[in-house]
């Protein structure tokens, strides 16, 4: 007669975490997508070789170009308008999703597409960026192959019979695994994903999210290379001053950090205001990349010997300020005008020139600054303090420097969060109308057991009222919506409510029946004092019953009754531990004497 919370009342419900076997099934699929990932890694990057080579050389061929390199004169001018009206006209005949950075896409897509992602982004995507970044397009390649590599994995998951859930493991396994290709940076890859990603921590997506990561990894020294990207011998300082000036630093970043993030939406407001269509809009912020290409060609395309250079210290003090700013200015504007192209590459050379300048005024070499002022800008503008430390290591090698990044990348993180409302990666989305919450904490719901929120010793009616009488009592004495209906040894026989006592006025019924009589075909939901709360939440909404009895486990004897309100009483007893402020108690202790 009682049908209790299946099996989320169980011991399963009870342990540390909710898992089952298909996070194996997930895991063997992650395997594949890990390769798909690196397969898709493999060709943008020759996508952008080949788009390079034809802009800037005029050869057909696949292999690695600078277009720093070149001799084109001014047609340095004329270049990036042409690839940006190729990713115009693209985007406008072809899917719209190619547009922007490729990180919000994919969150968006995550967070409020069922993580759905279609065959013509999977394509369109990695050729549009490659146009982009080989016409001299200022971008990196790490979030056009994180929407390729997440299309990847969202595509092999249709394939299947999956929940959202699901594909939204395999979709940021394929993404973290795309990053791992490009960059070499496993660790740095799997904290993204739970950083920026997935929006949680469990392990039916942390298992095939690490698993993806470490077949691509597998795969990089075959199809790209292996070693960090960018290997030095940087010396690491040590000492409590350079703690302190990587926490300094931390905070100038922050503000970088703060400024970029704040122009980019600036000028992008600026080309929502232009009297055209948004596919010519490229085509506009390119005369600009143009211009900055002009006057320094090393800002153009995704830069990584700037990297380099700046790891190096090989760059003059005027050389450094002349990237900061130029390198600033075209990439803010290409990416506002919203052609297709990453932010991370570019927040590298910007973070790093600030780290290098300011390196010249702190103890150690220049260079060891820069890799802490990419640590510090990543950290900042996209929210992800620990990917960012372990990010500009792995990109190094220097993972005794990891100390000093975090401080660095903390640094920037606190006066991000304090200064800006969202990152530079949610600001796309929440102008879209959808607002994302990027802490995490345990559900109240879930922390919480039915005892603890449960009205103990509720109203009950016994079984052997008559219809008549619940009818009588319900339209003269009832408090509440309903009541628990138990035998003589007070077991739950079922639930007797308000819109039962309509019904039965109106129904042509023997009154003189009981309640037990009148419920037996009844199957009531019912829940254990031990059993989460979530568990009855959910109850609530499957059986549309406001109010759950609680049952002691054994015996079926009803010792409790939780309802709505009291579940919302678990969110407000959890948000007044966060926000009441209470002095120090001190108790004194009573002392035995023996």
């Amino acid at each position: 007669m009682i049908r209790e919370a299946s099996a989320m009342t169980e011991a399963p419900s009870l342990g540390d975490h909710s898992v089952d076997r298909r996070m194996m099934m997930l895991a063997a699929m992650a395997l594949v997508v890990g390769s798909g990932g690196a397969a898709g890694a493999w060709i943008l990057l020759r996508l952008i070789a080949l788009a390079t080579n034809l802009f800037w050389h005029g050869r057909l061929s696949f292999a690695d170009a600078d277009m720093a390199d070149n001799a084109v004169g001014l047609a340095v001018l004329v270049i990036p308008v042409i690839g940006s009206l190729i990713v115009g006209l693209m985007a406008r005949y072809g899917s719209e999703k190619i547009r922007g950075h490729g990180i919000p896409e994919a969150i968006e897509t995550i967070l409020f597409g069922e993580s759905r992602l279609s065959l013509k982004v999977a394509i369109l995507k990695p050729v549009s960026s490659a146009i982009s970044i080989g016409s001299g397009g200022p971008f990196g390649a790490e979030g056009p192959i994180i929407m390729t590599g997440g299309a990847i994995g969202s595509l092999f998951a249709q394939c299947f019979h999956l929940s959202a859930a699901e594909r939204k493991t395999l979709l940021v396994a394929g993404a973290a695994a795309g990053m791992t290709a490009i960059f070499g940076t496993p660790l740095a890859a799997i904290l993204l994903a739970i950083e920026v990603l997935l929006f949680e921590w469990k392990p039916r997506s942390f298992v095939p999210v690490v698993l993806a990561v470490l077949v691509s990894f597998a795969w990089r020294p075959w199809l790209i290379g292996g070693g960090p990207m960018f290997a030095s011998d940087l010396s690491v300082p040590g000492g409590i001053w350079p703690l302190a000036g990587a926490v300094g630093l931390g905070l100038l970043l922050g503000l970088e950090a703060t400024l970029l993030s704040k122009a980019l939406y600036r000028i992008e407001d600026g080309f929502h205001r232009l009297p055209v269509h948004w596919m010519w809009w490229p085509a506009f912020g390119s005369v600009v990349v143009g211009l900055g290409g002009l006057i320094d060609p090393h800002v153009l395309g995704a830069g990584y010997a700037n990297i380099h250079a700046l790891l190096g210290n090989s760059l003059e003090m005027r050389a450094l300020v002349t990237l900061l700013a130029v390198k600033a200015l075209v990439w803010l504007v290409a990416l506002g005008s919203g052609t297709s192209g990453g932010v991370l590459a570019p927040l590298l050379i910007l973070g790093g020139a600030l780290g290098c300048l300011a390196g010249h005024y702190l103890p150690g070499d220049p260079g060891f600054w820069a890799m802490i002022g990419m640590a510090g800008i990543m950290s900042g503008a996209m929210r992800a303090p620990m990917t960012g430390a372990l990010f500009a290591a792995e990109l190094t090698g220097r993972f005794e420097a990891l100390p000093l990044c975090i401080a660095g990348a903390v640094g920037a993180y606190a006066v991000s969060v304090l200064l800006m409302r969202r990152s530079i990666l949610t600001e796309k989305i929440a102008r879209r109308g959808r607002h994302i919450f990027q802490e995490y904490s345990v559900d109240a719901l879930d922390l919480l057991q039915v005892r603890e929120l449960m009205t103990a010793n509720p109203d009950t009616l016994p079984g052997d009222m008559t219809v008549a009488a619940a009818i009588d009592f319900f339209e003269e004495q009832a408090r509440h919506r309903s009541y628990p209906v138990v035998d003589g040894a007070g077991r739950l026989l079922g639930l007797a409510s308000r819109s039962d006592a309509l019904r039965w006025e109106v129904e042509d019924i023997d009154r003189t029946a009981s309640l037990a009589e009148s419920l037996s075909d009844a199957s009531q939901p019912a829940a254990f004092p031990d059993s989460p709360s979530g568990v009855v939440a959910d109850l609530i909404v499957q059986s549309g019953i406001g109010r759950i009895p609680i049952v002691e486990r054994d015996s079926r004897k009803v010792i409790g009754i939780l309802s709505r309100q009291d579940l919302l009483k678990a969110r407000h007893k959890v948000r007044t531990g966060e926000t009441r402020r209470t002095g120090p108690v001190f108790r004194t202790e009573r002392r035995t004497e023996v």
